[in-house]
C-alpha cells in the first residue's frame, strides 16, 4: 500500500522533483508574479540560474529578458478572470538565447482553505516548427505559381493546337476539292477525317482539364453529340446514341477511347447510310466488369458484304482501331451482316448485356 505524505515538507520535495521532471521549461508564480519555483528544463534553456530567479518578480528576471508586453497581458488581464489559458504565442527576442517563439499554458491554482493563488507557467518552443511552416508556406507558394504557370502555358498550347488543328483540316478539305484525282480527293478527305477525329477529342478533354480521372459515359456522350451535330445532315438523319456503365478512366486511356469511337462513329456515318434509311441508328455502348471493360460501336446500316472487303494490307482507319486497341490491352471484333455493323473493341473475356443498334 502507498505510503502518504506525511508533511508539507515531504509534498513540496515531491513538488519540486515533479517540476523537475518536465521536459519543458516551467515555472510556479505566486499570485503577484513571483517565482516560487522552476524546472532543470527552465534555467537551461534560458541560461539563468536558481539563485537569481527564485523569488524574484517574473518580469525582472533576466535583467528585465521577461519583460513582455504579450506576457504581461497574458498574466496580468487574461489570467485573473480565467481559470487556464492554452497555447498563448509570444514571439519574441530574447537577449541571451536569440529571437524564440514560445507557446505558453498557463494555469491558475486555487486552494479550498487558503485565499492564496498558484500560477503554473508552461513554455514549449516551437520556433523551430514555425520555421518549417513559414518554408513549407513559401514552398506552397512557389509551388501554386508554378502550377499556375503551368496552367497558362498548357491552356495557350491547347488553344494553339485547337487552332493548328482546324487550319490543317481546312487545308486539307480545301485541296480535296481542289483535285481532280478521284484517289488523291479520297486520301485528303481521309485525312481531314483523321484530323477531326483528335480535334473533336481534344476539344472534350480541354472542357475537363485537370481531372485525372473521367466519367465515361458523359465523355462518350458529349464527344458523340458532337459529332451528330457536325456531321449529321437534315436529309439523312442518323440517331447516335450512348449507353455507359457508370464508371471512370484515367484521362490517357479516354483518349484512346474517344479516337476509336470517334473514328467507328465516323465511319459509319459516312458508309453505313449511303442513301436515306428510315430509323437509322448508331449506338455506342460500354460495359464494364472489374478491370474488364467492352466498348462496342453498332448501326443498323447496309452491313458490309465480302465484295466490299478489298484484299491486301487494311485500311488506315482500321490500322488506327487496331494499334489503340493493343495499347489498351484488347482485342478488336468486327462482325456485320445484313442487320448492319458490329465492332467491339473487348480488354480480356467479356460477356456483353447490351443490345446492338436496332
Amino acid at each position: 500500500m502507498t505510503s502518504p505524505i506525511r508533511s508539507l515538507e515531504d509534498a513540496n520535495i515531491l513538488a519540486q522533483a515533479i517540476v523537475n521532471t518536465i521536459p519543458e521549461p516551467f515555472l510556479v508564480l505566486d499570485q503577484g508574479f513571483r517565482v516560487l519555483s522552476a524546472s532543470r528544463s527552465f534555467y537551461d534553456v534560458f541560461k539563468v540560474d536558481a539563485a537569481s530567479t527564485q523569488g524574484c518578480l517574473l518580469f525582472a528576471l533576466g535583467n528585465g529578458q521577461w519583460n513582455i508586453p504579450q506576457l504581461r497581458h497574458l498574466l496580468e488581464t487574461i489570467i485573473p478572470d480565467r481559470v487556464a489559458m492554452d497555447n498563448f504565442e509570444v514571439d519574441y527576442d530574447f537577449p541571451v538565447i536569440g529571437h524564440r517563439i514560445m507557446l505558453l499554458n498557463a494555469r491558475k491554482v486555487i486552494y479550498d482553505d487558503s485565499p492564496d493563488v498558484t500560477i503554473l507557467l508552461a513554455f514549449r518552443d516551437v520556433t523551430e516548427r514555425r520555421g518549417v511552416e513559414r518554408d513549407l508556406a513559401t514552398l506552397l507558394g512557389h509551388t501554386e505559381e508554378l502550377l499556375r504557370q503551368k496552367q497558362v502555358l498548357l491552356q495557350e498550347m491547347q488553344h494553339r493546337v485547337a487552332n493548328s488543328l482546324q487550319i490543317i483540316a481546312s487545308i486539307l478539305l480545301l485541296k480535296a476539292r481542289a483535285v481532280s484525282s478521284e484517289e488523291t480527293r479520297f486520301h485528303l478527305k481521309d485525312a481531314h477525317q483523321r484530323v477531326m477525329s483528335v480535334a473533336a477529342v481534344q476539344q472534350y478533354l480541354n472542357a475537363v482539364d485537370g481531372l485525372d480521372q473521367i466519367e465515361v459515359h458523359n465523355y462518350l456522350d458529349k464527344l458523340c453529340a458532337g459529332l451528330g451535330a457536325s456531321m449529321v445532315g437534315e436529309n439523312n438523319p442518323i440517331a447516335i446514341s450512348v449507353r455507359a456503365d457508370e464508371s471512370m478512366v484515367l484521362s490517357s486511356t479516354a483518349v484512346s477511347l474517344g479516337l476509336m469511337v470517334t473514328e467507328l462513329v465516323i465511319n459509319a456515318i459516312k458508309y453505313a447510310f449511303p442513301a436515306v434509311r428510315p430509323g437509322a441508328a448508331i449506338l455506342v455502348t460500354y460495359e464494364v466488369d472489374g478491370a474488364d471493360w467492352k466498348l462496342t460501336v453498332s448501326d443498323n446500316g447496309i452491313g458490309k458484304t465480302e465484295t466490299d472487303a478489298s484484299p491486301g494490307e487494311p485500311g488506315l482507319g482500321t490500322s488506327i482501331i487496331d494499334a489503340l486497341a493493343r495499347q489498351l490491352g484488347a482485342r478488336v471484333e468486327r462482325t456485320t451482316d445484313a442487320a448492319g455493323m458490329k465492332i467491339s473493341i473487348t480488354r480480356a473475356t467479356f460477356a456483353s448485356h447490351m443490345p446492338r443498334a436496332a
